[in-house]
Parts: structure tokens; sequence; C-alpha cells
């Protein structure tokens, strides 16, 4: 056998009880070994539904006028139920609001209100109430509201938004395997 060939077994052979032992090491010095997925969730925390709807039509809104023009629930409330979100009978709301829209929302509506979000470009006030117990959102219309946004400008928003996730102080709810 050559010099170089036993060199070069030497040089396999190192690596390979270097491997060995890189291996043993980061086993026995693992600390996440008894990490269970989810263990982070406070006790009591509401569980958010953060699944996106695959249809509109799995979204219920209820629509209020937050500003001096009349009507404009009602205008709001058909634009949405053409494009087939369930509504409630709109209403008055008590102050008016100069910003675009204000969204308030619950645990059971966190994945609803990121779709609803994206109709109004991000430009939405959220206000998540981890109290509520339905999954209707309230959407108060304001001042500054010109119209909702087109399917495209929805779908282009809701990819700058992102995916839905838990509002601080909730966990996400497992993902409902029947649902996909």
């Amino acid at each position: 056998m050559s010099f170089a060939r036993v060199r070069a077994l030497v040089v396999v052979g190192v690596l390979a009880v270097a491997a060995v032992v890189f291996v043993v090491v980061a086993l026995v010095k693992d600390t996440q070994r008894d990490v269970v997925a989810g263990e982070s969730c406070p006790t009591g925390a509401p569980l958010a539904d953060v699944q996106l709807p695959d249809d509109p039509a799995q979204v219920t809104l209820k629509v209020y006028n937050a500003t001096d023009r009349s009507g404009l629930a009602g205008q709001v409330t058909d634009a949405f139920k053409n494009r087939r979100f369930k509504t409630e009978k709109p209403a008055e709301n008590k102050k008016q609001y100069d910003g675009v829209a204000i969204m308030r929302y619950g645990p059971k509506a966190v994945g609803s209100a990121q779709l609803v979000r994206a109709y109004f470009l991000d430009h939405a006030k959220l206000e998540y109430d981890a109290k509520r117990t339905n999954k209707v959102i309230d959407v108060v219309i304001g001042q500054d509201f010109q119209q909702l946004a087109t399917t495209t400008e929805v779908n282009q928003s809701l990819v700058e938004i992102g995916e839905p996730e838990a509002p601080p102080g909730s966990c996400p709810a497992p993902a409902d395997e029947d649902a996909q």
C-alpha cells in the first residue's frame, strides 16, 4: 500500500470519528428534548381561528356608518353581499370616524378578519376583542372610505399582509383537518 493511500485512509478515518463525536455531543447536549408544541400557550388564553377562509360566504359582517354620508353602510353592505359575504342589517355608528374603516372582531374571526382587511387594502384599523364569542366582524366605515378593493387588489393585498397570526394573549387554534 502506498503512502498516499494510507494518508487518505487516515484522513477519512479522522473525519468519521469527528462526525461520530459531533453527533453524540449534539444528542447529549440537546435542550429541546422535553419541549412540546403548543406548550407556550398561557393557561386560559382564547384559541384564535387563524385559518384564512376559502370562500367569502364563510364570513359574516355587520357594517356601521360612521360618516355624514347617508346610506353608506347599506351601500357597503350591498358591495360585500355582491362579493358573496354574509351580512347583517347595516346600522349607524354613534361616533364619526375620520379614517378608512375600523374592524372589530374576536378570536373566532381572526382569519376571516384578515380576508376582510384585504378588501380595505390594509388601511382598516384593527380592534381585536378577546372576549367576543361570535364570528361576526363589525366594520365601521369612516370618512376616508372610497370603495372596496377589486378581486385582483384583494389577492395582491393578501400576499402583502401575509398569513393570519394569533393576536397577543391568544393561541392559534388547531387546524381543522376536515376543512382541508
